[in-house]
């Protein structure tokens, strides 16, 4: 979670820059096998039930940092657009995307780190002004919004176009990142957004893999799951990165030896050293596709060689 990150973002998230995922883009052969799944109930994919899926979203009670951002509104929805201290327009833009438990004070911190780096970063709020609390009103938020696919793709595709045309931002180079429910937003914004020019996609949640949604993404994509994410099977890893490379997508799918939630240091399920390691391949992924740097190895980090 990038050496000019550690600078800037508070101590007590400061992320440690070792990477080690254990999977990664075309490296299906060494993909570990999951264990079979449970009997189909009413979970997340079907090999969780809903109070499962529940417990791997506990929210801890540490405050995040202080917004450094402003609240605006895009259309009807409230947003949270941080910018660069200090930087004029143009700027290369992202579409930040919440997980279940709404646009709350942990996502507008992730907001403002990624301004930190450089870009121009807009909050989107999938749920209509409201942010959860508990998890009943997460999961109620959660499901009334993925029900409503119009809506969502109204809300990203506003935010992305806003970041093209806002005398504040006049972004060249959009992307966008999400985590969970973000993740699935994140992708079906690159689906509907063929001008997106990079998706970031923190273990997505309901994702799809189907070859006729995947042909509509234009846009690399950068993947990062858990292997001990029990909500999404590595069978659906394995068959976004193969679906995405058959298709001529560039991509890089990355797992790493983490559950559900990893990323996030509001969760319990934090995991400090692989959620750094993603977070510098995600500022890697973004310098590349977004500000036309040059990567060190020569290759994009959606064209990189597995790790080990």
């Amino acid at each position: 979670m990038s050496p000019r990150t550690f600078a800037r973002c508070v101590a007590s998230f400061a992320l440690v820059a070792v990477a080690v995922p254990v999977i990664a883009s075309f490296a299906q052969d060494a993909a570990p096998k999951p264990a079979p799944a449970p009997a189909q109930k009413s979970g997340h994919t079907g090999r969780l039930t809903e109070d499962e899926f529940a417990k791997l979203h506990e929210l801890s009670k540490e405050q995040p940092p202080a917004p450094k951002g402003v609240e605006i509104k895009i259309g009807d929805n409230r947003a949270y657009l941080s910018l660069p201290e200090g930087a004029q327009a143009p700027l290369p833009g992202v579409v930040v995307i919440h997980e279940w438990w709404g646009l709350n004070g942990h996502v507008k911190h992730w907001t403002d780190r990624l301004a930190a780096e450089g870009y121009a970063a807009v909050a989107v709020d999938m749920y209509r002004g409201k942010t959860a609390e508990t998890q009943e009103d997460a999961g109620k938020f959660y499901k009334e919004c993925v029900g409503d696919r119009e809506h969502m793709v109204k809300v990203l595709t506003d935010a992305e176009a806003f970041l093209r045309t806002d005398a504040r931002v006049k972004a060249p180079k959009t992307g966008s990142v999400g985590w969970c429910l973000g993740g699935r937003a994140s992708q079906l914004l690159a689906m509907n957004a063929p001008e997106l020019d990079a998706c970031a996609i923190y273990y997505g949640g309901g994702m799809t893999t189907d070859k006729a949604d995947l042909a509509k993404i234009k846009a690399p994509v950068l993947g990062i799951f858990g292997k001990q994410d029990g909500s999404i099977p590595l069978e659906s890893v394995d068959a976004l990165r193969s679906g995405l490379t058959e298709l001529g997508v560039r991509n890089n799918v990355l797992v790493y030896d983490a559950a559900h939630g990893f990323a996030n240091p509001s969760g319990k399920r934090y995991d400090r050293v692989s959620a750094g390691a993603a977070w510098d391949e995600l500022v890697k992924f973004f310098a590349v596709e977004l500000k036309g740097e040059k990567p060190a190895s020569g290759k994009t980090p959606a064209e990189s060689e597995p790790k080990r």
